[in-house]
């Protein structure tokens, strides 16, 4: 069927409108990825290819090794580097976490809570996805907040409640004021890792779902205002159709955050 140039035209106007509200955000998420040798190549490699495309924040959130060498790689650049999780605590027995004081200490402004492999993995709850999230915005950083349903709850059409449900039970008890430094990931958990990817229309409804959900708990002001990436397999090949959803307003990307010209390809895609 071929397309209403009308429609097309209002639908543009609709997504500069929304650009005007609230930020693009392009996130690359470098898991267990570099050593700091390589993440300081890769970001020397990329910081000319992404020079000058300010159209998106670009963030790479960095395992906890890689942080400084890769932020000192990033100075003068257009470049933020951030961290893949935080403790809920500032100090204390807990082997093997990381504190937001300690984060912040480095100049760390972003980090990456409630990631699917993090639920999946490492027992991470709503509950303590929330803690986390508190914590961290009690330290002043940003925080990407993932969620998104599992193959099974998609095949039984409970999508938007089970998005829904961990939207309100992740922002439990964040007030208005730090939500402004909260960027929401929806990350449909069968698409993580394994190519498949949401079609752009699942893709703008179930984000279209979390916002109604902010509005729900903030206001329509606070919902429209705020970020919503898409996270689940968003590559150089469908960044564009996935970009152009009105509720999309950028992307958390996984495996093509570790090929400089994947990546940058998404960048001008969310020019």
């Amino acid at each position: 069927m071929a397309s209403n140039p009308h429609f097309e035209s209002y639908k543009k106007d609709v997504i500069k409108m929304n650009n005007a509200k609230r930020r693009t955000v392009i996130a690359g998420n470098w898991k267990m990825n570099f050593t700091p040798a390589e993440a300081v190549a890769f970001i020397n490699e990329i910081k000319p290819m992404v020079e000058g495309k300010n159209n998106c924040d670009i963030i790479f959130c960095a395992p906890y090794v890689d942080i400084a060498p890769a932020m000192e790689a990033a100075k003068g650049s257009n470049i933020k580097i951030g961290a893949e999780n935080v403790h809920f605590e500032e100090k204390g027995a807990y082997t093997g976490e990381v504190s937001a004081k300690m984060l912040t200490s480095m100049g760390v402004e972003y980090v990456i809570i409630g990631h699917s492999e993090r639920r999946q993995y490492f027992a991470e709850t709503d509950e303590t996805v929330n803690k986390r999230t508190k914590a961290a915005l009690a330290a002043g950083m940003k925080v990407i907040l993932c969620l998104g349903e599992v193959k099974d709850e998609r095949l039984n059409g409970i999508t938007n409640e089970v998005v829904s449900m961990q939207t309100k039970l992740d922002l439990k008890d964040v007030t208005a004021e730090e939500l402004k430094n909260v960027i929401i990931a929806y990350e449909p958990v069968w698409a993580i890792g394994t190519g498949l990817t949401a079609t752009p229309e699942q893709a703008d409804e179930t984000c279209g779902v979390i916002r109604d959900t902010v509005a729900s708990l903030y206001g329509r002001d606070a919902a429209e205002a705020m970020t919503i990436q898409y996270g689940g397999s968003m590559n150089d090949a469908n960044a564009k159709e996935l970009l152009d959803k009105v509720n999309v307003d950028g992307g958390l990307i996984g495996g093509a955050s570790l090929v400089a010209a994947k990546f940058t390809a998404i960048v001008d895609a969310a020019q």
